[in-house]
């Protein structure tokens, strides 16, 4: 059938009318946000269980509701390729997130069919289709859309469902649909896409150089700069790139001219904001010691746990190659010591516990890796 490009209202809401009741679409998008801190989307591809794939303006169109409306029914899962980024465009669109998902992504991770893999490579290992990556870089607010960018973009999503039926029957014999569910629950907690500018500090690049009140005074200015990127809808780099942050931080100056010497600051930024950075700065310097924010540390185990740690990760990288998957895919040291010292890990949620949970538990109920020992 015809791919179908849909730029007026009346035929988008007849094509949403007929996907009612579906159990299940296929879903992508198109957007741009190298100008912008929100995405802009220029483009949605839509596959529904009729063999029908249609791009959808938002451009052109006054309202996206008849599509929303689909998207948010919890009747219908909605299925993605590493969902994030379409998600957070949703999310800022409604202020939810839509439910339940699928990602393909994070199903071929269970299956051993790769970390991180990319769309087009998974069609290729799975289906034996090739798809073309020539319009990789195409500016998707151009209007007229090229007919060769909307079949490009119309193919990432011709075969998601056909992905989705092999992935779900893999994941079905393995016994893993409802600990995957786990996994794509989580892809739709609104915190995950909520902005929240006291936390983005964790982001700035080498802040894992910084202790203590300097680690305090990043926070403040990492904060500042993510309130008025979204003020201004702008990217963070464009009010104050990280090099500069860390700078700042470092050297915690305290007047005017000594802005002068941060590398990365720019002059239009110093004029701008000078007085403002330098209140911030002042104004962490002062939080207790109590207060300041600390770095992940790596979890305290007692020696016994620490001789077990090795053994623990053999059993975890036996268990995922009988699976055809990778260990460090399963669990890392670090993920292993939190299970062993009784803290939250990957390890207790979701496929991987489906994967090697059960194992953990019974070495644990033979003796052999007691937590505390």
């Amino acid at each position: 059938m015809t791919d179908l490009y849909l730029a007026d209202q009346s035929a988008f809401t007849d094509f949403c009318a007929g996907l009612r009741g579906a159990g299940w679409l296929a879903l992508d998008t198109e957007f741009i946000r190298e100008r912008t801190y929100y995405p802009q989307l220029c483009l949605i591809q839509i596959a529904g269980p009729d063999d029908r794939i249609a791009c959808i303006d938002p451009l052109a169109l006054p309202s996206l509701d008849p599509l929303l409306d689909l998207l948010y029914d919890p009747a219908m899962t909605k299925i993605l390729h590493a969902a994030h980024q379409d998600l957070e465009i949703f999310f800022h669109l409604r202020g939810a997130v839509p439910a339940p998902i699928f990602d393909t992504q994070l199903a071929a991770l269970a299956l051993g069919q790769g970390q991180q893999i990319g769309y087009a490579a998974l069609v290729q290992q799975t289906l034996g289709v090739e798809l073309a990556k020539t319009h990789t870089r195409a500016d998707w607010q151009r209007r007229p859309l090229v007919p060769e960018w909307l079949v490009y973009a119309a193919d990432d999503v011709r075969h998601l469902p056909e992905l989705y039926r092999r992935q779900q029957a893999a994941l079905a014999e393995r016994g893993w649909l409802a600990a995957l569910a786990e996994d794509f629950a989580a892809l739709a907690d609104p915190d995950r896409y909520r902005p929240q500018p006291v936390e983005t500090w964790r982001r700035v690049r080498d802040h894992q150089r910084l202790r203590g009140v300097h680690l305090a005074v990043l926070r403040a200015l990492a904060a500042w700069r993510e309130e008025q990127a979204i003020a201004h809808d702008r990217p963070r780099r464009w009010i104050v790139d990280d090099l500069a942050l860390i700078e700042l931080a470092r050297r915690l100056p305290r007047v005017l001219d000594d802005l002068q010497r941060i590398p990365g600051l720019a002059p239009a930024t110093r004029q701008r904001h000078g007085e403002t950075l330098l209140a911030r700065i002042a104004a962490a310097r002062l939080e207790p010691p109590e207060d300041w924010p600390i770095l992940p540390r790596r979890t305290p185990l007692t020696p016994g746990q620490a001789a077990q740690i090795d053994d623990l990760l053999a059993l975890i990288a036996d268990q995922a190659n009988q699976f055809g998957i990778s260990p460090e895919a399963l669990a890392g040291r670090q993920d292993a010591a939190r299970w062993l010292a009784g803290e939250d890990s990957p390890l207790r949620h979701g496929w991987r516990a489906a994967v090697i949970g059960r194992e953990l538990q019974q070495r644990v109920a033979e003796g052999v890796d007691r937590l505390g020992r």
